[in-house]
């Protein structure tokens, strides 16, 4: 039956680990360009020594059984095959929370935060606070299927989620997003109005558009111009990019390790702090466990659709359908959000003011996930 609910295993076949090692030993690495640190992009000697870790140092074989220490299934919705973790806590009473990563992540990126959300006790939690975590992998990422077609958008994604939840027999749940997380969490309010105790996103919300600039006050433009001078803002365009020729740049993501580490090298280093690398900020073997799906399923064309399926970029807007709560509020303000959403929470203290903080950050974000939702049980 299409609506079967199957368990998955994660179990990549010796010959593609072989063919990763054979590939990145047999490199051809190109000369390093003059200028000053990483302003040509990923410095040659830093990815050699990053790529000969991933090649002799890393082992794959650990972090896959971890990995499949968390119950996964599969199945399909939409035409989609959807791959999913699903954890329940011991805790009575627990609310079921869906977690949507972003790009250019995974359901890696809250390995490290399911443990503190699902048995709160043990990291110093209020056992009360627990919660059911589910964290599906987006359509094109990872181990689901990708879109068959075009024609995708946070709004399709979120009324797939919604009978996912359905589903697994959840009347009543959070939501919670980064990235293109934090557009689809608030969608899964509008496609399951009712149902949704709150949405929870890490930021994004609020950002001033262009006809909101002359309102803010010196501080509030004192904290977007910071924005505008970070990495992520004047970095490589990947919007643009991949929105023109996705299909182009797949070639070499899916036939080069060295390529597909450089690219995601590059990202990670503009989404972090302006003068961190990626291991300064996140753990070099979380980071390659990340980079490790994207290359052993092939998925980084076809996780490309968020941007390639769209016509131009814009802020997440919220939803009026849930309340909302937001992980680090700033450069975002508070009054704009408002427009869209009821706002229940919005600290300004959180640490981890990035791209990635289920990765570098998990307890603190298992923290303000619990006193958020302690507001709208």
């Amino acid at each position: 039956m299409a609506t079967e609910i199957r368990p998955f295993s994660i179990d990549i076949a010796q010959a593609a680990l072989d063919d990763l090692g054979d590939r990145l030993a047999r490199a051809a690495w190109p000369r390093q360009l003059p200028g000053e640190g990483w302003s040509r992009g990923v410095p040659v000697a830093y990815l050699k020594d990053l790529a000969a870790y991933w090649r002799s140092g890393y082992d794959w074989r650990r972090h896959e059984k971890r990995l499949n220490t968390f119950p996964q299934f599969r199945t399909e919705i939409d035409g989609q095959d959807i791959h999913f973790l699903h954890v329940r806590s011991a805790e009575p009473g627990a609310l079921p929370l869906l977690l949507t990563h972003g790009w250019p992540n995974s359901f890696v990126e809250f390995a490290d935060v399911i443990g503190p959300l699902t048995d709160p006790a043990a990291h110093g939690g209020d056992p009360s606070q627990a919660f059911h975590v589910v964290v599906p992998s987006v359509p094109g990422f990872g181990f689901s299927a990708p879109p068959l077609a075009t024609g995708w958008d946070a709004a399709r994604v979120a009324r797939v989620w919604a009978e996912l939840m359905r589903r697994l027999g959840y009347d009543r749940y959070g939501t919670h997003g980064g990235d293109f997380g934090a557009y689809v969490a608030p969608e899964v309010a509008n496609a399951a109005p009712g149902r949704v105790a709150g949405v929870h996103i890490t930021g994004g919300i609020g950002f001033p558009a262009e006809e909101d600039l002359p309102s803010l006050t010196d501080a509030e433009r004192a904290d977007w111009a910071k924005v505008m001078e970070l990495d992520w803002m004047n970095g490589v365009d990947h919007h643009a990019l991949l929105r023109a020729a996705a299909q182009t740049f797949a070639y070499g993501w899916q036939d080069s390790p060295v390529a597909a580490l450089a690219w995601m090298v590059q990202k990670f280093k503009e989404f972090t702090p302006i003068d961190a690398t990626p291991e300064q900020v996140i753990d070099r073997d979380l980071f390659l466990t990340n980079l490790s799906v994207y290359w052993f399923t092939g998925t980084f064309g076809s996780s490309s659709w968020p941007m390639y399926d769209s016509t131009g970029f814009g802020w997440p807007a919220g939803s009026a359908a849930a309340p909302t709560g937001v992980y680090s509020g700033p450069p975002g303000v508070r009054r704009l959000a408002e427009r869209h959403t009821t706002v229940l929470h919005w600290p300004d203290t959180t640490p981890g003011d990035h791209h990635f903080v289920a990765m570098a950050h998990p307890g603190d974000l298992a923290r303000d996930l619990r006193a958020f939702f302690a507001k709208v049980r």
